[in-house]
């Protein structure tokens, strides 16, 4: 009995060694810490919204308007994390190690520059761009100083983000999970106390939220420099050669810029998109806003396998393996698309149950549960967006997921959503718009679920527009 016992065992840990050492077993391997970690970053804005949500709909309505802001900045962080994490990807599939810890040292310099300069401009102009959203005066003080202080992080916010993108390229998501604990537990606890004014802590509303979630990210920035000054996945961060390299720093930005630009596009459709949606009142942009939240689960399988794409496209490219990297993105969209299927469903099933974690208004409840199902309908489509751009991005080539995207979200989301929610009027100067007939001007008036239907086109248009480019396979000869 005892030899058939450790047979089974041999048998059992002979076939885990296998599957680790398989593709689907390195895709999974990497995704799923990516799966865990995007969970904890946007529980930072879950968290936000649950526990702000409570506190009415100008509160929530504000919180939203800044965070559009926050996520603004981070288009700059994206440029130079995509660049890092697709140069370090190639160099570590080629071996070498040295070019790899130099594009980290490159990211590091570049994070720094890019966060102070955010934190300036934030601080300066947060009324006038809080206002530029079309914030009410209910909205627009709270809005304000929400973004004035979480200002005060984005240059350790910015580090962070660099550092994770960095480790990513080397194969390691397990330590940016560990780094996103930190930040999560932080913003969660200091949230809690401050909004209501616990273990001893004022209370200071929704301000509280905002405070809550400096202190997470600061701490997150300090924790992934630590870190990467010890060493990772054979990246080590040295204090002693940190002088610029600008032709490496070429090398990153050329990779990195056009995802900028991409995710320029994208935040700046999503504002016009979000304005849209404030037009529609203040209860419309609440319930958009714990929406987006309670959807946002669904979209972590997307951006976990999209790691995993990116890391073992730029990768096995390095390694001078094209197939393994085509399979790579194809195992990834099987996985992610699978599971965000899975979530969609749940989202149909029970929309009101969702909204209502957030929030107990049942106004706002009742005008986000049509727009949770009909996102949750476009799962699929979805994932191929997010999975088969990331694949692109590991390749070098983020040109293409640039004109999809951006063209898309402005030439169908944006115009799409203005002539749903409030007729052809909405999409032409004032002058040519009294000249229309009341039926046309009006248009079909669908209002919040209208802005959602644009929303599921546009994604359904770009994800099967990046899966057409990753089959024709031109990325496999783009150089980094």
């Amino acid at each position: 009995m005892r030899g058939i016992h450790l047979t089974f065992n041999d048998r059992r840990n002979a076939l885990l060694a296998r599957f680790r050492g398989s593709l689907q077993g390195e895709v999974l391997r990497l995704a799923m810490p990516a799966v865990g970690e995007q969970l904890l970053n946007l529980l930072v804005g879950i968290v936000d919204t649950f526990l702000v949500g409570h506190l009415g709909q100008e509160a929530l309505a504000a919180v939203g308007l800044a965070n559009q802001w926050v996520m603004m900045a981070t288009t700059l962080f994206g440029a130079v994390a995509v660049g890092t994490t697709a140069l370090i990807a190639r160099a570590v599939g080629a071996q070498d190690h040295s070019l790899a810890n130099r594009a980290a040292r490159q990211s590091i310099l570049l994070g720094v520059g890019i966060g102070v300069v955010s934190t300036a401009l934030v601080l300066t102009l947060a009324g006038p761009a809080i206002t530029l959203l079309g914030a009410g005066p209910d909205t627009q003080p709270l809005g304000t100083a929400y973004l004035r202080i979480v200002a005060i992080v984005m240059l350790p916010s910015t580090l962070m983000f660099v550092t994770n993108a960095a480790l990513r390229g080397a194969g390691d998501t397990r330590t940016p999970l560990v780094i996103m604990l930190a930040v999560n537990g932080l913003n969660a606890l200091f949230a809690w106390a401050l909004i209501n004014g616990l273990l001893g802590l004022p209370s200071m509303g929704v301000l509280g939220s905002a405070v809550g979630q400096a202190v997470g990210r600061a701490t997150g920035g300090l924790l992934a420099i630590v870190l990467l000054l010890r060493g990772r996945r054979g990246l080590r961060l040295s204090l002693k050669r940190l002088w610029p390299d600008f032709g490496l720093i070429g090398r990153i930005l050329r990779v990195g810029l056009p995802s900028g630009a991409e995710q320029l596009f994208f935040r700046l459709g999503q504002m016009a998109f979000f304005s849209i949606v404030a037009g529609l009142g203040t209860a419309a942009l609440a319930a958009q806003q714990v929406a987006i939240n309670a959807t946002s689960i669904s979209f972590l399988p997307g951006f976990g396998f999209a790691v995993a794409a990116t890391t073992l496209v730029g990768q096995s490219l390095g390694a001078k393996d094209p197939h393994r990297a085509e399979r790579s993105g194809y195992l990834s969209f099987l996985w992610g698309g699978g599971l965000m299927l899975a979530i969609g469903l749940v989202l149909i099933a029970f929309p009101a149950a969702f909204m209502r974690f957030f929030t107990d208004d049942p106004e706002v409840v009742a005008l986000g549960i049509l727009p949770l199902r009909i996102i949750a309908a476009a799962q699929p489509p979805l994932a191929a967006m997010m999975i088969f751009a990331g694949a692109l991005r590991g390749a070098g080539d983020t040109a293409t997921p640039l004109w999809i995207n951006g063209s898309s979200l402005w030439l169908v989301r944006v115009p799409l959503a203005a002539l749903l929610t409030q007729g052809w009027a909405a999409l032409l100067p004032a002058a040519a718009a009294a000249l229309l007939p009341a039926w046309l001007a009006v248009g079909p008036g669908w209002g919040l679920p209208g802005a959602w239907v644009a929303m599921a086109v546009d994604m359904t248009i770009r994800g099967s527009l990046l899966l057409l480019r990753f089959r024709r396979g031109r990325w496999k000869q783009t150089t980094v």
